[in-house]
C-alpha cells in the first residue's frame, strides 16, 4: 500500500469492513497517515454501528473509541468550494457519503479509502489524480505489518466477508491474495 498523503478519508464501506473485522483499532493504527471520516459518514455509520451494538457487537464501541483516542478524526466542509463540490458529486453519484469523502479529499489533497465501484469509477474519470485505496489494500498492509498467522488472517477476512458483507470484485488486484488467505 503506497500512501504518500498526510490523510486518508474512509468511506462508509471501509468503516463497516474494518469494524466487521473485530480489529478496527488495530487496522486504523497501522495506516501510515492520519485517518479521517467526514461528518456525513460518521453520522451514517454511527447509526449503523449502533444497530449492530444491540446485537452485542463491539463495532460501535471501537468506532467511538477510535475517535476519542484520535486514531480517527472527524471533519466537515471547511469552504464553500468543498460544499459546492459535494453537491455536484452527490448529484452525479446519488450518495452523500462518497460525495462528501471525495469532495473533501479533492480539495485538501488527501487520499480516500472506498470499495464502492460506482464511486471509484466516477473519481477515476473526474479526478484521476485522487489516490484511492481499498479495504483489501489496508487489511493486507495491516496483516503484513502485524505478522498475522494464516488462521488469524482467515478468521478476520471471514468476519469482514460475513459481518461486513464484503467480497472483492473479480478484477480486484488483490483477489488472489484474498482467495489464498481464505483457504
Amino acid at each position: 500500500m503506497d500512501i504518500t498523503h498526510s490523510h486518508v478519508l474512509l468511506d462508509a464501506c471501509c468503516v463497516l469492513n474494518f469494524a466487521a473485522s473485530g480489529r478496527f483499532l488495530d487496522i486504523l493504527s497501522a495506516i501510515p497517515a492520519q485517518v479521517v471520516v467526514t461528518e456525513v459518514v460518521r453520522d451514517k455509520e454511527l447509526q449503523t454501528l449502533q444497530r449492530l451494538k444491540t446485537e452485542d457487537s463491539e463495532a460501535a464501541i471501537q468506532f467511538e473509541t477510535a475517535i476519542s483516542k484520535g486514531l480517527l478524526l472527524v471533519t466537515d466542509f471547511e469552504s464553500d468550494a468543498e460544499a459546492a463540490t459535494f453537491v455536484n458529486y452527490a448529484f452525479a453519484m446519488g450518495d452523500d457519503g462518497e460525495s462528501a469523502t471525495g469532495a473533501i479529499a479533492v480539495h485538501r489533497g488527501w487520499a480516500i479509502a472506498t470499495d464502492d465501484k460506482k464511486a471509484i469509477s466516477f473519481f477515476r474519470q473526474e479526478v484521476p489524480q485522487l489516490k484511492i485505496i481499498s479495504t483489501l489494500e489496508v487489511v493486507k498492509y495491516w496483516s503484513d505489518q502485524s505478522s498475522l498467522n494464516a488462521s488469524e488472517l482467515r478468521n478476520i477476512l471471514e468476519s469482514i466477508r460475513v459481518n461486513g458483507r464484503y467480497i472483492p470484485h473479480k478484477d480486484h488486484p488483490l483477489q488472489g491474495w484474498w482467495q489464498s488467505a481464505m483457504k
